[in-house]
């Protein structure tokens, strides 16, 4: 009966969307009628509104929705979703401000006069205002009102020439900063965290542990990983569809002739480009820029987009004197400057003021921002006052918000009508037992999005689709795929599905604004060369993930957050780098050590000294280990030809019959519930019966195989990571002490410095009382406390300090002063040969320790510094933009 309430469930949704309901309303609708009509046939025929549920109570999955709406979307840590508003507001403030209309006329000047010049610009201006905007609708038809009727003027193809702006006017859809990547990057977050549990309840299945190493879970994504992985195939895809015009023009020049520019290319000419060019482009490479080199937030930088589009629009919309014109906007970036500048020359924490100068620093900062408070006002006036413009790009925004936020609170509920009738372990079922593992889902799943997008909106996408089948995916260690790259895949599809006739977006856009003359079939056709080549884009991207992959990680190991290389997620790839290394310098590197075992140390403590020569012998050891884990990765990968295949097969059988055994199970438990005469019984015990013998089936079709290929699969595993555990303790007991013997000798000013009041203790332990040496002795322990290793000297001084713990007369006094005396000077014995070898060793031995350390730094010591370098980052980027099979782990 699950079925059948989830069979309507959907019909509702499909006939409420294709009668032109409301989808903010369709689809919390559909969850309400479906689950409460359940409910009630439940209570009617059974007594339990609960029996025609998978699982749960109706009013649990009646209220699951907003409550899950509530608990993803409510709380603090998790507000990716007040971008959506600032990128709206920026993207119809350029919009009605008509700084796109300038930069598309301008774009128009500037290419026309090359054959196909006129569809690249359509296409350059297109991306412009996908990066600007992100709203499809807008973007198309503000380009099919300008740029149409001056292409069919210049006897551009019908064709060619609806099809460029169709396709121009979609990129809004995948490059940042998009409303549809931070819907996505949101969704896949929440389904990051689903598939983490689905993958690490796989890896008890698979091997019995409750702990699944961190290295084998999902990564997830966040909305600026989302723009910062969409940003080159969104440029793939400009680059293909200029690239196809310009072909077109070559083999036709008829259907995309130059178009001359009627006036003279003077300085006017070059000030009207740059002024429609520069601004937009400048707000681009602030709003990405800055998040895409970690200064902002994807919040952050949608405020500061909306905040530059008002600006911009400030000086666009006003009539009046051009004296005054721009004045506001250069209000605006004298004071961005100088707050850049004020930061960077003072302390600007009014909390830690400690000086004239500070506060003289702050007030000025105070002036510039009070400075840029009035400039972005006086935009805002102008902007209000002029056509009523602010009111209305505020009204819009509200609505687009409004909607986004309500089919947003209608998905939860759909999603949670549609787990309670147990559809989300029907899709799971179906997509796991697809033959062809990962790919196979991946493309039935990319095949199904793609025909949604026939008939729903990105949004509806999104937050319906993405929630039910992404878990899937992410989980899956077959193909490790990241969040990030699903989205963006998803994000491309989404796009192609908007040009798709007969029902995409953007054909009935254009198809509005668009001369009687054009005909329907023109657009069709004129898409049609345009799909194709976005899912030519499509297919690269899928073929090549690091071009999705490598900006987010190079960002993320380039910040100032970045992991150390110790970190788990980066070893696979740090043991690719350093084996590399080895393979290149090993003679370098034992010519390094060997020196470094040549060095004198007989004057260093004896502990750092055979710390010192243990250490040169555990490189060399860490080098022959490295050998053995080349050699033992070889024979793995040699074994798991032949072994994948048959680990895949045996895992699909597994698969399968535990899903017999969990139905087998479900069963039993309705026939427990039987009672003794009930004429179902032996129907049930049949069913049970069958399921058992197709489960044996099952079992008995395991290759026989398996258990010694299985057994020497996992010989080998342990091998290799018995290998990675020794040499990771050879490698960092080989750095360590390197590290901890360059620290003691640089702290020897430190030691210096607590000479004098080492000198006047003992005055104090003679002439003082006990309160008085003992505050002077606590006040020594703490100088030396900033010392490296001076824990010899703190041993001796607080036996100097407990000497006075219990001191009641004279008598005992003088007994504690000649007891504490042996102790302190002990301590000032150490103290003296501690300055002595520090000394020397400062002299003598850094200059070679230095120099040995920064050849061990690259390789042998990488998993101990702090953070990678910059070229280091950039190839642990590249290695860890591949996504690489884990499915032997499980």
């Amino acid at each position: 009966m699950e079925l059948l309430f989830l069979g309507l469930l959907f019909f509702l949704m499909i006939w409420a969307l294709s009668s032109g309901f409301p989808v903010a309303f369709a689809l919390p609708g559909s969850a309400i009628i479906s689950v409460g009509l359940a409910a009630l046939t439940g209570y009617l025929f059974t007594g339990d509104p609960s029996s025609y549920f998978a699982e749960g109570s109706p009013s649990q999955w009646l209220s699951a929705g907003v409550t899950n709406f509530r608990s993803l979307y409510w709380i603090v840590e998790r507000d990716t979703l007040i971008a959506i508003p600032l990128f709206i507001f920026m993207g119809i403030m350029l919009q009605r401000s008509k700084i796109a209309e300038d930069l598309l006329v301008a774009m128009a000047q500037l290419f026309g006069p090359l054959p196909g010049g006129l569809g690249i610009s359509v296409v350059f201006v297109g991306a412009l205002l996908a990066a600007t905007t992100g709203i499809v609708g807008a973007t198309v038809i503000a380009m099919g009102l300008i740029s149409l009727p001056a292409m069919l003027r210049n006897n551009y193809s019908k064709s060619l020439a609806t099809g460029t702006i169709c396709a121009s006017g979609t990129l809004g859809q995948i490059i940042p900063p998009s409303i549809v990547l931070i819907i996505l990057a949101d969704q896949l977050s929440n389904a990051a965290d689903q598939a983490s549990t689905m993958r690490k309840t796989l890896y008890k299945e698979a091997t019995g542990e409750f702990n699944m190493p961190s290295h084998l879970d999902v990564v997830s994504a966040s909305a600026g990983d989302m723009f910062m992985g969409a940003l080159i195939p969104g440029m793939i895809l400009v680059g293909l569809y200029m690239l196809y015009i310009l072909i077109y023009a070559w083999i036709k020049p008829e259907a995309a002739p130059p178009v001359p520019y009627d006036g003279e290319y003077d300085k006017s000419f070059l000030l009207n480009i740059l002024l429609a060019l520069v601004p937009p482009l400048t707000l681009i490479f602030i709003v990405l820029g800055s998040i895409i080199l970690g200064v902002a937030t994807v919040n952050q930088a949608g405020a500061i987009g909306a905040i530059g589009a008002m600006v911009m629009a400030g000086y666009r919309l006003h009539t009046g004197s051009k004296s005054t014109r721009y004045i506001p906007a250069f209000m605006t970036l004298f004071a961005i400057f100088a707050i850049g500048f004020l930061s960077n020359t003072y302390d600007l924490n009014v909390r830690s003021i400690n000086s004239p100068e500070q506060f003289f620093g702050i007030k000025l900062a105070i002036g510039a921002v009070a400075i840029l408070v009035i400039a972005i006002g006086w935009s805002a006036l102008r902007a209000f006052k002029i056509d009523d413009t602010l009111k209305s790009v505020m009204i819009d925004t509200a609505k687009m918000t409004s909607m986004v936020f309500v089919i947003l609170i209608g998905a939860a509920m759909l999603t949670s009508a549609f787990r309670g009738f147990g559809g989300e372990e029907i899709v799971k079922h179906f997509l796991t037992t697809l033959p062809g593992g990962f790919w196979t889902q991946f493309i039935v799943v990319m095949l199904v999005i793609f025909l949604l997008g026939f008939f729903l909106d990105f949004i509806e996408i999104a937050v319906v689709v993405v929630p039910i089948v992404a878990p899937i995916l992410l989980a899956n260690p077959e193909a490790n795929v990241t969040a990030v790259w699903l989205g963006v895949m998803i994000g491309l599809n989404i796009q192609t599905s908007f040009l798709t006739p007969p029902f995409g977006f953007a054909l009935f856009y254009l198809r509005g604004v668009a001369d009687k003359i054009v005909k329907t079939t023109d657009i069709y056709k004129g898409a049609s060369a345009f799909i194709l080549l976005q899912l030519l884009g499509l297919v690269i991207v899928g073929l090549y993930p690091s071009l999705v992959n490598y900006l987010p990680n190079r960002t993320h190991l380039l910040s100032e957050t970045a992991p150390p290389p110790m970190n788990p997620k980066l070893q696979f790839c740090l043991e690719d780098y350093v084996q590399e290394q080895y393979a290149n310098n090993s003679d370098e590197i034992k010519a390094s050590i060997k020196q470094a075992q040549t060095l004198d140390v007989s004057y260093l403590p004896k502990k750092l000294a055979t710390q010192f020569t243990e250490s040169t012998e555990s490189a060399l050891k860490g080098l022959e280990l490295a050998n053995v884990i080349a050699e033992e990765k070889s024979k793995i990968e040699e074994f798991s030809v032949a072994y994948k295949p048959l680990q895949q097969q045996v895992s699909y059988i597994n698969s399968d019959v535990k899903k017999l055994a969990n139905e087998i199970e479900s069963i039993q438990d309705e026939l427990d519930d039987l009672s003794e005469d009930s004429p179902d019984i032996d129907s049930f015990k049949e069913k049970i019966s069958n399921l058992t013998k197709e489960k044996a089936e099952l079992e008995a079709s395991v290759p026989e195989q398996w258990s010694k290929e299985n057994a020497s699969y996992k010989e080998l595993d342990k091998a290799l990571k018995k290998s990675r555990r020794q040499y990771n303790t050879s490698v960092d007991s080989a750095y360590e002490p390197l590290q901890e013997l360059s620290q003691i000798i640089a702290s020897k000013d430190l030691l210096a410095d607590a000479g004098d009041s080492m000198n006047s203790l003992g005055d104090s332990i003679t002439s003082n009382d006990a309160d008085k040496i003992v505050e002077d002795v606590k006040a020594l322990e703490r100088q030396f406390n900033k010392v490296k290793g001076s824990g010899a000297i703190k041993t001796k001084l607080a036996k100097t300090r407990r000497a006075f713990k219990k001191v009641e007369d004279e008598t005992a006094l003088n007994e504690a002063r000649n007891k504490a005396l042996v102790f302190y000077n002990e301590a000032k014995e150490i103290y003296a040969s501690e300055i002595k070898w520090r000394n020397r060793a400062a002299t003598d031995l850094v200059p070679d320790l230095e120099t040995y350390k920064t050849a061990l730094s690259k390789n042998i010591g990488l998993r101990l510094q702090p953070r990678f370098t910059d070229p280091q980052a950039k190839e642990m980027a590249a290695c860890l933009s591949h996504h690489r099979n884990l499915s032997l782990e499980f």
